[in-house]
């Protein structure tokens, strides 16, 4: 398997699991290799560490959610790895350049990483 192969089945699994927790020693002991070097492949190819990858794309997928669905802005929070909505609020707004409210609002869904 080549190591773009390996990244692609590494982003396919932190798609399919975006409301469990990940962790990169999962994902290297998944693909054969110790941490340090699936963590330097992915980045190297992606252009972002495994855990920003995933911050990034849960930040997307909870801005979709909001312009989407009626769900209220703390489950949407606590559904993407959150524990508060001060910390949830914080991160959106820095990914999204708004608040999760206003996003809402305004039907912003953000872009995806």
């Amino acid at each position: 398997m080549d190591y773009f192969e390996l990244v692609q089945k590494a982003v396919d699994w932190i798609e399919e699991h975006s409301d469990e927790r990940v962790q990169v020693c999962d994902l290297a002991r998944a693909a054969y290799c110790s941490e340090a070097h699936f963590s330097r492949i992915f980045r190297a190819i992606v252009g972002l560490s495994v855990m920003e990858y995933v911050r990034c794309r849960r930040l997307s997928l909870a801005g979709r959610e909001l312009s989407l669905t009626q769900n209220k802005i703390l489950d949407v929070a606590l559904m993407y790895g959150y524990e508060t909505p001060q910390a949830f609020t914080k991160a959106f707004k820095k990914f999204h350049g708004v608040s999760p409210f206003a996003a809402r609002k305004n039907g912003t869904n953000g872009s995806s990483p």
